[in-house]
């Protein structure tokens, strides 16, 4: 069996990010960009004013000068003379600073005499001011080529004067549950079956990661049903299916996809949950269209996704290949020693009163308890015979808390 490492690192080899197009700004949060972002102005245009008050020479504002109010300057109503010698022009937050003027008298350090301004605490050259180009200038640079798109990057691309980016588009994730036990919620549920919460949970995982879902519907235990899958992902960029990837009679992803094309990479990974996931391609590595088989016990799948699916899904979306990041903890309870295959505890964080981030282990870690997974904040890596820690020993987590699923 692979290592998980060994198994991301194969999973990502031939993946490759997905076209990219351009976008109108409202359409680009997620996605990531596919080449740099260029001001095109400089911000701010001009010297404008930090602070509502007057304009002046600063050489003119000693604490108790009198000076004369020539004018006003709202934002976006620059005053178009100059201020002289014992001269000030109203200003506000924002507004452009006057010619001649190179200070700012804050409005609660001054008296308004009618036309005439008392000075009461002096003020200082370009205190107040903010400079042309502070925040940027027309050309720089301001969002990089191959960055996850915020809601700071858009506001910072629609501040340089671009109402359209060129990202990636948007991965397209087929999502395939098999098994004669599925119901979807709200259905009848047969004899012996059970309520599919697997679709649902990636399709929303998918989405968080900034894919497009097409879930198809459940294909029963039968080689044809999980056959005609592979004639429905046809123009997607992934095939995530879940269930029929383990040993046994029913088992038959593998066998049913293989007939339509299906080149199998690896199967099983030497790790809990999650033992039985398979990767492949329906066609050639790198030309036709990847699938990674998750098991069907709905913790193990989300498990799996977060080690694997979430990866793929960034490289598809045009960032470079990279494992989940890890930070460092504590455990708030002891672990025992870990068997031959890598272990991922879910577990509780916190912050104690050091600052350290401790992590809890539920005392049950049963796959079947998708519950436990709900609750938990982060997952606890243990290696392959990992010996067993005591409470406060240092180890490493991903955060789920920090990954959006």
């Amino acid at each position: 069996m692979l290592s998980v490492e060994e198994a991301r690192d194969r999973i990502l080899a031939d993946l490759r990010p997905v076209a990219v197009e351009v976008v109108a700004l409202a359409e680009a949060w997620g996605r990531v960009s596919a080449a740099p972002v260029h001001a095109r102005l400089t911000q701010p245009p001009a010297d404008v004013s930090a602070m509502d008050g007057y304009a002046l020479r600063a050489a003119d504002g000693a604490e108790g000068a009198e000076l004369d109010v020539i004018g006003s300057a709202p934002a976006g109503h620059p005053f178009a003379g100059a201020v002289g010698p014992g001269q000030t022009v109203r200003i506000f937050t924002g507004s452009v600073v006057p010619a001649g003027a190179d200070a700012i008298l804050l409005q609660e350090d001054a008296t308004r005499i009618g036309d005439r301004v008392r000075v009461n605490e002096a003020v200082r050259a370009a205190r107040h001011i903010r400079r042309a180009g502070q925040d940027f200038a027309a050309g720089d640079a301001v969002v990089p080529a191959g960055r996850r798109l915020s809601a700071r990057d858009i506001g910072l691309a629609a501040a340089a004067n671009h109402p359209w980016l060129v990202a990636h588009r948007r991965p397209r994730v087929a999502v395939l549950a098999t098994g004669d036990e599925i119901a979807l919620p709200g259905e009848p549920i047969p004899p012996g079956g059970i309520v599919s919460s697997n679709s649902h949970a990636l399709a929303a995982l998918i989405r968080a990661a900034g894919g497009t879902p097409l879930v198809l519907p459940v294909a029963a235990d039968d080689p044809a049903a999980i056959g005609a899958a592979a004639d429905a992902v046809a123009g997607v960029d992934l095939l995530v299916t879940t269930g029929g990837a383990s040993v046994g009679d029913h088992d038959l992803v593998i066998s049913a996809l293989s007939a339509r094309g299906l080149n199998v990479d690896f199967w099983q990974i030497a790790m809990r949950p999650g033992k039985p996931l398979v990767f492949g391609w329906l066609g050639s590595p790198g030309a036709g269209v990847p699938m990674l088989g998750l098991p069907g016990n709905p913790v193990s799948a989300l498990v799996c996704s977060v080690l694997f699916l979430l990866p793929a899904l960034a490289r598809l979306s045009g960032l470079p290949p990279a494992p989940p990041p890890v930070t460092e903890a504590v455990l708030g309870a002891a672990v025992p020693a870990n068997d031959l295959r890598a272990d991922h505890l879910r577990a509780t964080l916190h912050e104690d009163p050091e600052g350290r981030l401790v992590a809890t282990p539920f005392p049950v870690q049963d796959s079947a308890m998708l519950r436990r997974l709900a609750l938990a904040d982060g997952l606890v890596l243990r290696a392959p015979h990992a010996p067993a820690l005591p409470a406060g020993a240092a180890v490493r987590v991903i955060r789920l808390d920090r990954l959006g699923v």
